[in-house]
């Protein structure tokens, strides 16, 4: 028998030390709840800007890659780095990407579920959590409008994968055939129909599932960014006679660029009358569901066969939380329709406990506690209260916006996502400035937002998704825009 090496055995035993943990605990807990109190207070004396400023080649020389044997560096210290290198999502200038700053218990609940590690894929590994996914899916589809009795869904990671596991199974109902288990055959190449607007993992599903990219056929959009519900059935015809089956048609229930809501009422009746699946893709804007004052922007939605629907976005979760809700229930058994002997004894639907039937992931991590736990400690109306001042704050924005001369905003908006840009007199490339204006304000940490391209051309882009952002703040990244637009242009004209 080999030996063994003393000094190894013991460090592995102080590993897994009870007190140690505690410790270890108790002032991470603390390091966190102060820097949770300073860069949320008082955000300017914190010493946290919105993000680091520094290169990918400088952050690569700070982190060493050369693990000892032995290791000794101090825990907390490490975190220390960790914090004021990454970016601050609870900073009330974080207004750039659709990522949420958690709910301070539901980054506890993923403490847990890291600690305990149990994984969500069967329910033999999984149990507690299993049946609380069951209670989310429940409460979504309830939301969502659909009869809880014959709804069903899974939670899984992220929109992109939550937009593929539902495609997937509009793919093997509306094929014709038995997609999955014969394989492609020669009939019609399929197609689906999807907004301008569509984000990106959309098409990457598409073409995932074989389509192609030929077969992400566009629908127009109108002048606030809508689908166009006269343009489906030009469109539809279209692809037909270009010899195409199409399948489905995806809805934007908001679209990322824009945070426009296509019609989805209109869009039903046209997937009712050419009996086409619809997939509404409501990663950022379901959340809506939640809001007295906002749901109606999702009115129809009930009649889609299958949503996806990110708790990371627009309900304070850490990521990744993506439900898929199908209207159908027994749909969600379409997506994956395989056995596994060592894993499944029964039928899939039969063993609805078992969710790798009806998921790509085949280790899942314990999503559903975040959620299920602040439900309860917090209860509906925090969420409710959350999103429609997420957006009223948008829309005063946006009011605040249309007073200045020098700027202007692409549209109204309808969420919380919106789309403007600075246009001082006398600049004959907007586009140019606008890039530019972004990059100082990141390489000076100020605030951080994100710019997109639209027809009119670059945009500023700003999602209001952080609790502590207040009107003065977006009244500041005014003046900060100003500034930086007015110190650009006096160097190009000196230049």
């Amino acid at each position: 028998m080999p030996s063994i090496d003393v000094a190894s055995f013991q460090a592995l035993e102080k590993a897994f030390d009870a007190e140690n943990f505690r410790n270890l605990g108790h002032t991470l807990i603390d390091q966190l709840s102060d820097y949770l109190a300073s860069v949320t207070t008082e955000p300017e004396r914190s010493g946290f800007p919105v993000l680091p400023a520094i290169s990918p080649n400088e952050m690569l020389k700070q982190w060493g890659g050369e693990f000892s044997q032995s290791g000794g560096s101090d825990f907390n210290t490490l975190i220390e780095h960790v914090i004021a290198q990454s970016n601050h999502l609870h900073h009330p200038h974080y207004i750039g990407h659709q990522v949420s700053a958690p709910l301070p218990l539901a980054a506890l609940c993923d403490l847990v579920a890291s600690f305990l590690n149990n994984g969500t894929a069967v329910y033999e590994m999984g149990p507690v959590s299993t049946i609380m996914e069951k209670r989310i899916i429940q409460w979504m589809a309830m939301l969502i409008g659909y009869d809880v009795d014959q709804a069903d869904g899974v939670l899984t990671s992220g929109g992109s994968m939550g937009n593929l596991t539902a495609l997937l199974a509009a793919r093997q109902v509306k094929a014709g055939y038995d997609i999955w288990n014969e394989g492609t055959q020669h009939h019609k190449p399929l197609g689906i129909l999807v907004s301008e607007q569509n984000h990106y993992s959309i098409k990457r599903a598409a073409q995932i599932m074989g389509l192609g990219e030929q077969g992400v056929i566009s629908v127009p959009v109108d002048a606030n960014f809508k689908l166009r519900g006269d343009a489906l059935e030009t469109t539809y015809h279209q692809a037909c006679q270009d010899g195409y089956r199409i399948i489905a048609v995806v809805a934007n229930a908001c679209s990322t660029a824009t945070g426009t809501y296509d019609p989805l009422d209109e869009i039903a009746d046209f997937c009712e009358k050419h009996h086409l699946w619809l997939h509404v893709d409501g990663a950022h804007g379901a959340s809506a569901l939640v809001s007295e004052k906002y749901k109606h922007l999702l009115s129809g939605i009930e009649r889609a066969d299958s949503v996806v629907w990110d708790a990371h976005k627009m309900l304070l979760m850490p990521g990744l939380i993506t439900g898929v809700i199908f209207r159908n229930g027994q749909h969600s058994y379409e997506t994956f329709s395989q056995q596994a002997a060592y894993l499944f004894e029964c039928r899939s639907e039969e063993e609805w406990f078992n969710l790798a039937h009806r998921t790509l992931e085949c280790t899942k991590r314990m999503m559903s506690l975040k959620l299920y736990m602040a439900l309860h400690v917090y209860g509906t109306q925090i969420f409710d209260t959350y999103v429609a001042r997420c957006y009223d704050k948008t829309k005063w924005f946006a009011e605040h916006i249309q007073k200045s001369p020098d700027f202007e905003i692409a549209l109204a908006p309808e969420s919380n996502i919106i789309c403007f840009r600075y246009i001082p007199p006398g600049v004959d490339n907007l586009d140019v400035l606008q890039a530019k204006i972004r990059k100082h304000l990141l390489a000076e940490a100020s605030f951080y937002i994100v710019q997109t391209q639209l027809p009119q051309g670059t945009f500023l882009r700003c999602t209001i998704i952080t609790p502590g952002t207040t009107e003065n703040d977006l009244s500041a990244l005014l003046d900060q825009i100003r500034k930086v637009g007015h110190s650009i242009l006096v160097n190009v004209s000196a230049n």
